[in-house]
């Protein structure tokens, strides 16, 4: 089944992090996953719960008898997909008693496996009137308390960006654990950058932007509270009176002037730290709500913290990882020549959802015999490895077309065959053209192996697309010819080679995309080229588009 080494073993790790028990149920309330807190409140093996209908398994009535299918809360939640709780339900147990447990449902969706419902559970004491533990941080039911962790973790696991991650812990503290938040994060070194103070008020969650920017740099010797969590001691209560005396440093003075200019009269700081550094603290402060924290708040916070932690920790290393891709891109794709009686342009955009690199390209550069060539292709995928197979294929036709002055159609038949053997691409399609002036004309000559046509556009606004010289995509037939076409360039014309990702997507077929792009580009046939390029990406590709779009634009000067 799905136990922790299938697909939901990740997720069981995660449970596991939860202070009550917890399984995930599909659509039809058979477990998938489920915690170790969980199997020991249920005095069961994880082995003998993976795969049963919950309901069927545990749901009993107060005098041990299976529930009715139609009556039970907890059955109806989980095929409905709904957020549901319950005061007072009994499961039965491996050795045959019965446990009494609030619990709470909720719909979740974990990463592309299939939406499920996220079932939690703690022991309640059976008593009259009494159907829940007093309990949780911050004024909060136990109940209650379970559920703004699993929000926790859920809200800010769903996020790579930063700042959104940080947005979204203010707006599930304040209001409710607090009137106010602030965020203080570490840059680099010592340095401390006050990035939020956010305010409760009636139209919702607000910044005060003059209380937040640089601070001075962490204090390695203060033992005041903010210093503290940001060294990533643990948390610490604070008041006014805490900044009172003399200031031990700039970080101090800072926060006397927070205490005075938010009127809070309690507050308490956590460290946002993971298990390698800590980022930054967590103030939480009130100011309209009378009751003051307590070192039992601490224990609440302090576990909304580690969740928020390694939430950041994740969109860190997802920024990392793209500033990284998007360098290895930009050394990638080459410089445009600078080639007379012509203006070019071009433009890439990554897959919204891959690694920020991939398998489209464009190329142009200086022939030996006084030509431009120009070119773009498409490598299956867009990942590194399509990336990789990008930079060695686009590398290879640069040796063929500069150590040979032959036809287009050739050096492709070449780039093809030397796929099989040198290159790591599988399968591949491109557009590679000569562009040479003759006289007072200039010439385009090109082959196409399997691409989208390239378009041309006069500056009477005609646009049509370049339908000739086609074959087959490289790496199916190495073997075969490959047919050139030829015609010319006229003064002021503008010619657009491009990708499928600027034309296709899965709600948008090639022929719409192409007729979209075909009168879109005719429309804008009097642009200037940058803003050419730059609007028909905006007007054309797909919303929905899932994958890299590279186009190059060129231009012929109108002449005299």
């Amino acid at each position: 089944m799905t136990g922790a080494d299938g697909p939901y073993g990740s997720v069981t790790a995660t449970l596991d992090g939860l202070g009550s028990g917890a399984y995930l149920a599909d659509e039809q309330g058979r477990i998938l996953a489920v915690n170790s807190h969980g199997s020991s409140l249920l005095r069961r093996p994880v082995a003998e719960l993976l795969g049963r209908d919950a309901h069927d398994l545990l749901h009993r009535t107060r005098a041990g008898d299976p529930v009715p299918r139609a009556q039970c809360r907890m059955r109806e939640s989980v095929l409905d997909g709904r957020t549901a709780q319950g005061e007072e339900e009994w499961l039965e147990r491996g050795d045959g008693t019965l446990l009494p447990v609030a619990w709470l449902a909720t719909s979740c969706q974990v990463g592309a496996l299939p939406v499920s419902t996220l079932v939690l559970f703690h022991a309640v004491a059976p008593a009259d009137g009494t159907t829940r533990r007093a309990g949780g941080g911050a004024g909060l039911s136990e109940l209650e308390r379970l559920a703004l962790l699993a929000e926790t973790t859920t809200l800010l696991t769903s996020t790579l960006d930063i700042h959104e991650a940080l947005r979204r812990l203010i707006d599930l503290v304040v209001p409710r654990l607090a009137d106010w938040a602030v965020i203080d994060l570490i840059r680099e070194g010592d340095e401390v950058w006050r990035f939020a103070v956010a305010q409760a008020g009636k139209e919702g969650v607000s910044y005060r932007e003059d209380l937040q920017g640089p601070m001075p740099p962490v204090p390695q010797e203060s033992s005041m509270p903010l210093a503290r969590a940001l060294r990533g001691v643990a948390s610490s209560l604070a008041g006014p009176e805490t900044y009172q005396g003399p200031p031990d440093s700039g970080v101090a003075v800072e926060q006397r002037r927070l205490f005075e200019e938010t009127g809070m009269h309690s507050a308490i700081m956590v460290p946002l730290r993971t298990l390698h550094e800590v980022l930054g603290a967590l103030t939480l402060g009130r100011a309209e709500q009378p009751r003051p924290f307590t070192t039992t708040d601490g224990v609440l916070l302090e576990d909304i913290a580690r969740r928020a932690g390694f939430a950041l920790e994740n969109a860190r290393l997802y920024q990392r990882q793209r500033k990284v891709a998007e360098t290895m891109q930009r050394h990638l794709l080459p410089r445009l020549p600078y080639t007379p009686g012509h203006t070019m342009t071009a433009r890439y955009v990554p897959a919204p959802h891959a690694s920020q690199v991939g398998g489209d390209w464009y190329d142009a550069f200086t022939l030996t015999d006084g030509a431009t060539a120009l070119a773009v292709g498409d490598v299956v995928g867009h990942d590194v490895d399509a990336a990789a197979g990008m930079a060695q294929l686009r590398n290879m036709l640069r040796a063929y077309a500069l150590s040979q002055e032959r036809p287009a159609s050739k050096i492709v038949e070449w780039l093809d065959r030397a796929t099989l053997d040198v290159a790591e691409v599988s399968m591949a399609t491109l557009v590679f053209a000569r562009m040479k002036r003759r006289g007072e004309r200039c010439e385009l000559s090109w082959t196409n192996a399997g691409h989208p046509p390239p378009l041309l556009i006069t500056r009477e606004g005609i646009a049509r697309y370049l339908t000739e010289g086609h074959g087959m995509l490289l790496g199916v037939s190495p073997d075969q010819d490959r047919p050139d076409a030829t015609t010319e360039f006229p003064p002021g014309a503008t010619l657009l080679l491009y990708t499928d990702g600027l034309i296709e997507s899965p709600r948008h077929g090639l022929t719409e995309g192409m007729d979209r792009l075909r009168r879109h580009a005719a429309a804008l046939a009097h642009r200037p080229l940058e803003s050419f390029a730059d609007e028909v990406l905006a007007r054309t590709r797909p919303p929905d588009n899932d994958d890299d779009v590279a186009l190059l634009a060129v231009r012929q000067d109108p002449g005299p």
